[in-house]
Order: structure tokens, then C-alpha cells, then sequence
């Protein structure tokens, strides 16, 4: 009789937010001795996660890009974006629970870090009690922009608030106006709304946008003297002037 074999662990592997050298050392050699890879992208796009680890992947290792089927064309308070969403989702579990199924190992790569407002976190909850999942953190987008910033975030009793520039105008601007120190993500389209709810805050001033933190193109500048949009990669920082010594 044939012993079946003992299911793969499916590993959410934080690459951290965009160099090759800020991976941790688990996370490398993950990457590097996979067999299967996994990653999320934009359909017609290499994937930001995939661009990480180019020249790290094992020659034979096997890829499964999962291409989101909606991004930006329809609005996330339309219920087609969650039905279409949701069946991506389930489709790309069951594809990573069969691998498991059959013994294999398999790395999906995730910017940042996995539990961080990481499309990963969706996998993992429908892959809980179905396969052994395992994951690594990563260095977070945020900490790579308020060290590109060279300014420590919080001080003494700082209170850190981080936000998404989705959520509604008044509700941006007064949570910006009650925090000590701010992190604002998932920008893009949404700068010009984020712009008028600092300034509503009366924070303009201390306001900073890092652009692709810790990757080639990084760019720290002032709000006020930023013009067009913000591209994806992009977070808004105001630190905080807590107590110190």
C-alpha cells in the first residue's frame, strides 16, 4: 500500500519593499530553493513582487502568476467588485491547495509584508484548515518610506496613524487632524482628494510624499511641492514632534 505523501506547505514569503538586499535571510533562501513560485500581478505586467527576486529564482523553478481580473475599472463599492474578486480568489486557492495536495512546496512571493495590506492575506484565509501555510514577514512599505524620509516617525508618545487614501474625504481628514504621526498607502488616483484633506487638517506644511521607497527611482518630496499624480508606489508621511530627551 502506498503511503500518501505529506501535503507542501504554501509559504507567503515577505520580500520587503523593493530591494533584493532588504529580504530577510529566510525569505532569500525561500526564494532561491523554490520549486513552485506564485505572485500577483496586473494582467499584461510583470508583477512589481516578481521584479524583486529577478536572477534569484532556481532555472528550473515553476511560475503561476495570478493576473487580478479587475484593478481601477470598477469602483470598489460596486458589488461586481467583490464577486469578481472573490471568484479570482477562490480560483487561485484551489490551484495552490492541489500543489500542496500533491507534496509540494510552494513560495508565493508578497511586497512588504504578507499580513499588511497584502493581497496574500486572502489566500490565507481560504486556505486555513485546507494546507499547512507558513509565513514570513517582511519589512513594510511604510518603514521604507520613513527611511527614505531620514526622519524618525514617532517620538515619545507619538500616536501612529495609518491610512488608505480610498476611504472618504471627511473621514481622511479628520483622522489626519486627531493623529500624532501619519502613513497614508494606496495613493495613485487619490492624491488630489488626500491633498485637500491635509489641508483641511491644517498639515500641508508637515506633509511628505516618498515615491518608490527603497527602490532605484526613489523620491522623497514635499507635498506641497508635488504636481500630476502620485504613481502606486507612493506614501504620504507626517512625522511626528513627540517628547524626547
Amino acid at each position: 500500500m502506498t503511503t500518501p505523501l505529506p501535503p507542501g506547505i504554501i509559504h507567503g514569503v515577505g520580500l520587503g519593499p523593493g530591494a533584493q538586499d532588504l529580504m530577510s535571510v529566510r525569505a532569500d533562501r525561500l526564494v532561491r530553493g523554490a520549486r513552485h513560485v506564485a505572485f500577483f500581478r496586473k494582467a499584461g505586467k510583470p508583477g512589481h513582487a516578481r521584479r524583486i527576486v529577478d536572477g534569484m529564482l532556481h532555472p528550473d523553478a515553476i511560475e503561476f502568476a495570478m493576473e487580478y481580473p479587475v484593478t481601477t475599472e470598477i469602483p470598489t463599492s460596486d458589488p461586481r467588485y467583490a464577486d469578481r474578486l472573490c471568484g479570482f480568489y477562490t480560483d487561485c486557492t484551489a490551484h495552490l491547495a492541489a500543489l500542496s495536495a500533491a507534496g509540494e512546496d510552494v513560495v508565493v512571493l508578497c511586497e512588504g509584508d504578507p499580513f499588511f495590506y497584502g493581497s496574500f492575506m486572502h489566500l490565507h484565509s481560504r486556505l486555513a484548515g485546507v494546507a499547512p501555510v507558513r509565513v514570513v514577514p517582511g519589512i513594510t512599505g511604510m518603514s521604507g518610506a520613513w527611511t527614505a524620509s531620514d526622519i524618525p516617525i514617532t517620538w515619545g508618545e507619538d500616536v501612529l496613524t495609518v491610512l488608505t487614501a480610498t476611504m472618504g474625504e471627511d473621514a481622511l481628514t479628520q483622522r489626519i487632524r486627531d493623529t500624532d504621526a501619519l502613513v497614508v498607502m494606496k495613493i495613485g488616483r487619490h492624491l488630489g482628494k488626500l491633498r485637500r484633506a491635509v489641508a483641511a487638517a491644517g498639515r500641508t506644511e508637515a506633509a511628505w510624499l516618498v515615491e518608490y521607497a527603497a527602490m532605484p527611482e526613489q523620491r522623497v518630496t514635499r507635498l506641497a511641492d508635488v504636481e500630476g499624480i502620485a504613481p502606486y508606489f507612493a506614501i504620504l508621511l507626517i512625522h511626528g514632534q513627540g517628547r524626547r530627551p
